[in-house]
């Protein structure tokens, strides 16, 4: 049985980083973010692939039926039964989309969802100075945080509720952070 991690944080909450980190770290885990997962489908030439194409290439949203197919196949082709991705769910329909498919699949487990979590000024701080503080970089981000932030209630009761929530701070090193997360990760497997 595969076992899945999803990592949930505002952007600049560092969830990539720590994933991939603890990827490295550790040969038994793979690491993907649902944009690398879109990006390879495409660059398979599958016909799938062909499909994300046809919206990426418009700059529209991938809808949620194809995403999800795309997150799963991926699943169920890594190389190892432990499986973090990072970034999802964002809303609470990519949400209900990946319950409904867990619920008919016993070959995949959801073994916990981390959320990394970060102030609002932390975030800022981290998203800004990466970018270099443009005028439009702040208003970037707080449209980011705002559709971070409004299904984050209901996305938290939802897997609090069935016991699979888990809050780390994301407002330490980034060693300090990996070793918290990637203890608790292999708690659970």
């Amino acid at each position: 049985m595969k076992k899945l991690f999803l990592i949930i944080g505002a952007p600049g909450s560092g969830k990539t980083t720590d994933a991939e980190l603890i990827a490295e770290q550790n040969d038994a885990i793979t690491h993907y973010s649902t944009g690398d997962m879109l990006r390879a489908e495409v660059a398979s030439g599958s016909k799938l692939g062909s499909e994300i194409n046809n919206y990426i290439s418009k700059g529209l949203i991938v809808p949620i039926k194809i995403a999800i197919e795309t997150i799963i196949n991926a699943i169920k082709n890594a190389p190892t039964d432990i499986i973090i991705i990072d970034g999802y769910p964002r809303s609470m329909e990519q949400l209900n989309a990946l319950n409904e498919y867990l619920h008919g699949d016993s070959s995949l487990e959801l073994e916990s969802v981390i959320e990394v979590h970060v102030s609002e000024e932390t975030a800022r701080e981290r998203v800004l100075g990466r970018a270099r503080g443009a005028d439009d970089n702040t208003k970037v981000f707080d449209n980011r945080m705002k559709v971070y932030a409004e299904p984050l209630a209901d996305i938290q009761a939802f897997y609090n509720a069935k016991n699979l929530l888990h809050v780390i701070s994301g407002e330490g090193t980034i060693e300090e952070i990996v070793l918290e997360m990637g203890s608790f990760v292999k708690s659970k497997i």
